[in-house]
């Protein structure tokens, strides 16, 4: 491996034969950022179709998350949910304006011939 000797302050050292290891890539918490000692350096490429995997550049692969329970995600429920929403809404609407039609109806009539009224003259 290496040769012992005493130096002249009385520890003993060993030479290493063996070459020092490379440091290891550390990475952000969420995989898109490499620390090379002195700054923060980006570890996807921008078009996001290459990855640094601490050596050299690698084609990215999709990382695959936890599997949508059946029936429920994707584009066609969103869609349901803000079509239903938006019936709703509109159903809401539709009860509101029928209420203050019944209860104010004579005085709505009562407002627009007054203004009719007052154009005319």
């Amino acid at each position: 491996m290496g040769r012992h000797w005493r130096s002249a302050t009385g520890y003993a050292s060993i030479e290493m034969s063996q070459p020092v290891p490379a440091p290891q890539t550390r990475f952000s918490d969420d995989g898109f950022w490499w620390w090379d000692g002195a700054s923060w350096k980006p570890a996807v490429s921008p078009d996001r179709l290459w990855r640094w995997n601490g050596q050299t550049w690698v084609p990215a692969q999709a990382v695959a998350g936890p599997a949508a329970p059946a029936g429920r995600g994707g584009a066609g429920f969103a869609v349901l949910i803000t079509a239903a929403i938006f019936l709703g809404v509109l159903v809401v609407v539709s009860i509101l304006v029928t209420i203050i039609l019944l209860t104010m109806g004579n005085q709505i009539a009562n407002v627009f011939s007054n203004v009719t009224a007052a154009l005319g003259s």
